[in-house]
C-alpha cells in the first residue's frame, strides 16, 4: 500500500452511519487528534506489561510504534490496528526469570516464539483460516489461556501486594469502581487512571505518613519512600532506551512458547472484529496479520523490546469513532516512537510503586485467565463430554500448580509449558482414543469433522464466535494481548 490516502468528504467527522475506510483520512488535524487517542488508549498496558515482566517500558513504547508500522506495510493497510505489548507472554517470562534467566534470555526467549508465530502466519495463509480451528479448537485455546491468567497468582501474592498491600487494595478498588461508573473511552483506559490514581496516592502517603517498611521487590524488608524521583531527575530529556542482546536457551523457549496459543486466538479474534466494522472480508489476510505479528515481535525484542500483538482498546476507539484510517494509526506510532526517545518519562514509568502494580495485577491476571472462560461460554464448549472434560482439567491443574516433570539436570517442564503441552497434546490424543459416540458428540458440538466449526474466542471486547463479531461489544477493560 502506497503512504497516501483519499481525503473523506470535506475532511470533517462523519456523519451518524457512516465510516472512514482504511484507506481515507480526514483532514490532518482531526486525524492527529485521533491518532492521539489511539496512544493514550493502548499506553496503560503497553508500558505496565513490560515493567512487570522487568524489561525497558520506555524502549517497549518506542517499539510498539515500530511494531505498528511494519504491521501496516505487511498486511497493506488492509487491518487496521495498533500493535501494543502483550500479556500472554508474563507468565512465561516469570517462570523464565525463577529459572534463573536474565533480560536478555527473556528477550531471546520471546524472539523464538515470534518466529514460531510468524511461520504459523505463513501456514494459515496457505491453508486458509479454518485450518486455526482444527489446530487449536475452542475447548483447548481456552484452557491455554486460563493456564496463562492464573499461573500468575502467585507473583501478585508474593511478589507486589506486599509492598504496599493498602495502595494495593486501594488501586483495586479505584479501577474495579472506575470500570462501572465511567462511560465510553474513559471505561476502556480504566486501567491507566488506576495507575495514576495508586501514584498520586503513594505520593500522598510519602508526604503524611512517611516511610514504608515492607519486602521490596526482591523481597527483602526495607525502609523507604513509595516513590522515589531521584532517576528521574537524574535522567536526560532526549536520548535511545536501553538495549539489551537476546540469549537463547531451549529451555527457556519451551516456558514461553504456549503463548503464541493465545496470540493466534487473539489476533484471529481482532482481525474478525475488524472485517465486522468494516464491512469486509479479511479472512484471507488472517494469516498475513498473524505473520506480521510474528515479524514484529522478532523485530521489537532483538534489541530487548517487548513482545507484541493487536490491541483490542484500539478496536474499541475505531468502533467509537468509526474512524478506520490507517493514517491516524501512523500517527499514534510516530508518537509512540517520539516517547520512546525521551529517557526522562520512562525514569518516571519505572519507579510506580509495587503496590500499585499489586492492584493492577491482581486484576489483569484474572481476568487473563477469564478469558479463556470467555471463548468456553462464547463456543458452547460442553464439558460433560471426556474429551474435553478430562485432558484439560489435567493441563489447567499441571498449569496453575506448576507441576514440574523433570528429564535431567538441564531439562525440565514444567507450569505454563507442561500444562498447556498437556491440553493441547491430551485433547486430540482423547479425541483419537474416544468411543465413536463421545468423538460424534463433540463434531456437533464443534463442526470439527467438516473441517469448520465456530470461529475461534477472541481474547478482546468484542464477541467472535458462531455468531460472529459484535464491534459494538466495546471492552471496557481489555488487558488481554
Amino acid at each position: 500500500m502506497a503512504l497516501g490516502w483519499k481525503l473523506y468528504g470535506d475532511g470533517k467527522t462523519p456523519p451518524l452511519g457512516e465510516a472512514v475506510a482504511p484507506d481515507e483520512r480526514l483532514s490532518w488535524p482531526l486525524t492527529i487528534g485521533i491518532g492521539a487517542q489511539h496512544v493514550v488508549a493502548m499506553f496503560g498496558a503497553t508500558f505496565v506489561f513490560p515493567l512487570i515482566m522487568g524489561l525497558d517500558a520506555n524502549l517497549a513504547i518506542m517499539m510498539s510504534g515500530i511494531a505498528t508500522i511494519i504491521f501496516l506495510l505487511i498486511v497493506k493497510g488492509q487491518v487496521p490496528s495498533y500493535l501494543g505489548t502483550s500479556a500472554a507472554f508474563v507468565g512465561g517470562v516469570v517462570a523464565v526469570r525463577a529459572n534463573g534467566g536474565d533480560s536478555g534470555d527473556v528477550v531471546g526467549a520471546i524472539l523464538v516464539s515470534g518466529v514460531v508465530l510468524a511461520l504459523v502466519g505463513v501456514l494459515i495463509q496457505v491453508l486458509g483460516a479454518r485450518a486455526v480451528n482444527a489446530v487449536l479448537p475452542p475447548a483447548v485455546t481456552g484452557a491455554v489461556i486460563i493456564i496463562i491468567g492464573f499461573n500468575l497468582a502467585p507473583v501478585v501474592a508474593n511478589t507486589y501486594w506486599p509492598q504496599d498491600q493498602w495502595v494495593g487494595f486501594a488501586t483495586m478498588v479505584f479501577v474495579i469502581v472506575a470500570s462501572l461508573l465511567l462511560r465510553g473511552f474513559l471505561a476502556r483506559i480504566s486501567i491507566l487512571l488506576g495507575l495514576v490514581f495508586g501514584y498520586l496516592l503513594s505520593l500522598l502517603l510519602d508526604v503524611t505518613a512517611g516511610p514504608i517498611t515492607s519486602p521490596d521487590g526482591t523481597g527483602a524488608i526495607s525502609t523507604r519512600d513509595r516513590i522515589n524521583f531521584g532517576a528521574v531527575g537524574e535522567a536526560d530529556w532526549i536520548g535511545l532506551p536501553e538495549f539489551t542482546a537476546p540469549s537463547f536457551s531451549l529451555n527457556f523457549s519451551l516456558l514461553v512458547l504456549p503463548a503464541i496459543i493465545a496470540l493466534i486466538a487473539e489476533n484471529a479474534g481482532h482481525v474478525k472484529a475488524v472485517a465486522a466494522m468494516t464491512e469486509r472480508d479479511l479472512d484471507p489476510v488472517m494469516g498475513r496479520a498473524i505473520f506480521a505479528d510474528g515479524v514484529a515481535t522478532v523485530v521489537a525484542t532483538s534489541v530487548g523490546g517487548s513482545p507484541t500483538t493487536t490491541y483490542a482498546e484500539n478496536i474499541g476507539v475505531m468502533a467509537a469513532t468509526r474512524v478506520y484510517s490507517t493514517a491516524a494509526y501512523y500517527v499514534a506510532a510516530i508518537v509512540a516512537i517520539l516517547l520512546g526517545l525521551c529517557p526522562k518519562f520512562g525514569a518516571l514509568v519505572n519507579i510506580i510503586p509495587g503496590g500499585v502494580l499489586g492492584g493492577i495485577t491482581v486484576i489483569l491476571y484474572g481476568m487473563i485467565g477469564l478469558l479463556g472462560a470467555k471463548i468456553w461460554k462464547e463456543n458452547r464448549v460442553d464439558f460433560a463430554n471426556p474429551i474435553n472434560l478430562v485432558p484439560l482439567a489435567a493441563g489447567i491443574i499441571i498449569g496453575i500448580g506448576n507441576v514440574t516433570l523433570t528429564f535431567s539436570d538441564e531439562f525440565a517442564l514444567g507450569g505454563i509449558a507442561l500444562g498447556s503441552i498437556v491440553a493441547v497434546v491430551g485433547w486430540h490424543v482423547a479425541r483419537v482414543l474416544a468411543p465413536s459416540e463421545m468423538k460424534a458428540a463433540l463434531d456437533a458440538e464443534t463442526g470439527f469433522a467438516a473441517g469448520s466449526g465456530p470461529a475461534l474466542g477472541a481474547s478482546g471486547g468484542h464477541r467472535v464466535g458462531p455468531g460472529g463479531a459484535d464491534p459494538s461489544d466495546v471492552d471496557r477493560i481489555n488487558p488481554t494481548r
